[in-house]
């Protein structure tokens, strides 16, 4: 119960600095959050925790929101903005996945304390990275197309939820067959990876269908530099 109440508020607190970013700098917001958002995502995916008996990982509730963000980005600036971001977050992810690889490779001091720690994070970054950068490429692109084909059939102001909830429950199911195939093959018994892959999915759609509210918000905020352009 206390990992479920604790999730809550977890998401919670993703979604009000989610909205903290956009509301203090703008479009630029959205793509300091996309960015640093990937890079969280695959250092939390590494942690798996247990919830009403079920075996997840960490590091949903800010991918989620990484839907969002392109979603927004798509809704209010247009898609060549959203895959901008989507662009802009492959290559946080990948930069960061060659760096911490070259960092473990230093040989450390005998009093060095962290190396193990680090080595615990990242072991298994090649594997995770690549899994990370197969499904974010082909998600997050897909979602951009979907959302662009949803708003054009769907293009009515009130049927923003639709092509929210539209486009993330199919690129996000996509994102979640990808990464655990990839990323944790031979990692977990075939029991184990299938909850993995039905939480991680089910998760996700639930966190971006609880945040179609903050995205109302969101699209509400007006800025007077994007006024002028």
């Amino acid at each position: 119960m206390f990992n479920f109440i604790w999730g809550v508020a977890f998401v919670i607190v993703n979604f009000g600095l989610f909205l903290l970013s956009y509301r203090l700098f703008g479009r630029k917001g959205l793509y300091a959050w996309v960015g640093f958002a990937t890079v969280l995502a695959n250092i939390q995916v590494v942690k798996t925790i247990e919830m009403f008996g079920i075996v997840m990982t960490l590091g949903n509730s800010i991918y989620a929101s990484i839907y969002m963000t392109t979603d927004l980005l798509n809704e209010k600036y247009g898609p060549r903005a959203a895959r901008q971001a989507v662009w802009f977050g492959f290559f946080s992810l990948f930069a960061s996945a060659i760096i911490m690889q070259m960092v473990l490779v230093f040989v450390p001091q005998e009093t060095d304390i962290s190396q193990e720690a680090l080595k615990t994070i990242f072991g298994l970054a090649p594997q995770i990275a690549l899994g990370s950068l197969s499904a974010y490429f082909v998600s997050q692109f897909l979602d951009v197309r979907v959302f662009s084909a949803l708003k054009n059939r769907f293009p009515a102001y009130n049927q923003f939820w639709l092509r929210i909830n539209g486009s993330m429950g199919l690129s996000q199911f996509v994102d979640s067959l990808v990464f655990c195939s990839i990323a944790f093959y031979k990692v977990y018994p075939l029991d184990v990876w299938l909850q993995i892959l039905i939480t991680t999915y089910v998760l996700k759609f639930v966190i971006s269908a609880a945040g179609t509210p903050v995205l109302y918000l969101a699209r509400s905020f007006r800025f007077r530099e994007e006024e002028k352009e």
